[in-house]
Order: structure tokens, then sequence, then C-alpha cells
């Protein structure tokens, strides 16, 4: 688990349900574009309305939710174009970290790279429920086989720009209804190769590895999205 402070403070009240909100959204439990109202949130999460909507602020300024004048929260629609602008500007500083990264990782940082991939490569991609969608636990052990990768990023301040990025993307992950369309394409070997080149501490070629894998998987999710239910779409 990649630690995104340098501090941790106590939990306020307001972080605790920041943080079960944020835990909703990306598990899947709320649904794309769907309403977030306060009386529902704040029974749930036994919280007053400011609480509840210092939450929301937040997680709109992560761009996990959306505020609406006179119809409030909700959780932020998956569309194309949203995706492609997603994949921009993640890349943008993603890449930077991950230069970073290469450059400055000390050989802990070499260390829990190593062992993420070793989890990612023994996790299988489908469950057996439902070999046609990504199962949790190798969702789960990719997100930690990046944050990893970008973990050795010494500016804590970009390195939690582009962990956010990579959390935004994780809705479409979860949403999104197939995997491996691409029948062509080898995403272990794409993994093995971020991982020979960061250890090589090339980052010329972690950024080209990096950006290629990230640019392919978009352009699966795209056509992924055109085919989602109109509801998750926000229309």
């Amino acid at each position: 688990m990649v630690d995104r402070f340098v501090h941790s403070p106590p939990r306020t009240k307001a972080d605790e349900v920041y943080g079960k909100l944020r835990s909703d959204v990306l598990a899947g439990r709320r649904e794309p574009g769907s309403r977030l109202p306060f009386a529902e949130l704040c029974a749930r999460y036994q919280a007053s309305a400011g609480v509840v909507r210092e939450g929301l602020s937040r997680l709109a300024e992560e761009g996990l939710v959306v505020a609406t004048p006179q119809r409030g929260f909700r959780v932020i629609p998956l569309t194309a174009d949203d995706l492609r602008d997603l994949t921009e500007v993640r890349l943008l500083n993603e890449t930077l970290a991950l230069r970073s990264a290469v450059v400055e990782g000390d050989s802990a940082w070499e260390s829990r790279i190593v062992q993420a991939h070793g989890r990612l490569e023994r996790t299988p991609q489908t469950g057996a429920a439902d070999p046609a969608l990504m199962d949790d636990a190798w969702v789960a052990a990719h997100n930690a086989f990046h944050g990893a990768l970008l973990s050795g990023c010494r500016n804590r301040r970009l390195l939690a720009i582009a962990l956010s990025m990579r959390d935004a993307s994780v809705l479409y992950q979860r949403w999104t209804l197939s995997i491996g369309q691409d029948t062509d394409r080898d995403a272990p070997a794409e993994h093995r190769e971020l991982l020979d080149a960061a250890l090589a501490r090339d980052a010329e070629r972690a950024v080209a590895a990096l950006r290629a894998h990230v640019d392919r998987t978009t352009e699966e999710r795209v056509s992924d999205v055109f085919a989602l239910p109109r509801q998750l779409v926000g229309e």
C-alpha cells in the first residue's frame, strides 16, 4: 500500500465520512451517474449534512463526483470523452511521477515493485463466477503494482495527484463490461516490461512502456463504454 501523505494526522469525522464515501464510489456500490442525496448519506454514515457536504466536495475536487446547481451531487457518469480526458491528464502526471521514481527510488522501492508484480502475476484476471469480468482481487493487485511503481517518487504532491488520477480510472475498471477483447494483447508481458525497465533504471523505456500500456487500455475501455446501460453513462 502506498503512503500518500508525509504525515498522518488524527482522523476527524469528516475524514471518516469522506473515506467511506470514496470507498463506496470506487468499489462500485454507487452507480456512475447516480444521485447522492444528503438525507440518505447522513443516515448511512451517521453524520451531519455539513460533514457529508465536505466529503462530497472533496470527491468533486478529485473528479469522482460532480456537483449540479439546484440538483446536488452525483457520481461522475462514464463517457468516452471523459475517459480520454482522464487518460490525457493521467499520463501527464503519471509519466512524470514514474520518471522521478525510476531515478530516485531506493532499494526498498525496488523490493516493493518486485513484490507487487509477483502478486499481480499470481492473481487470476477473471473470476470463476463470471469469466467475462475482472476479478476484484486482480483489480486490487493491478492497482497495487502501478501504485508501487510510482511510490519511489519523492515529490509527495506529484505522487498524490498521480495516484488520484489512477483512482478516478478505477470507476472505468469497475463498470466497463468486458476484458480481453483485444486477443492479440499480452497484458502480463506489458507489466513485465514496466518492471524490467524500472529495475534497469531506464526512465525513457519505463515511460514509453507506461504510455503504451495506458493508451491501449483506454482504447479498449472506450469501446466498452458505448456498450454500458444508458443509466451508467448519465443519459
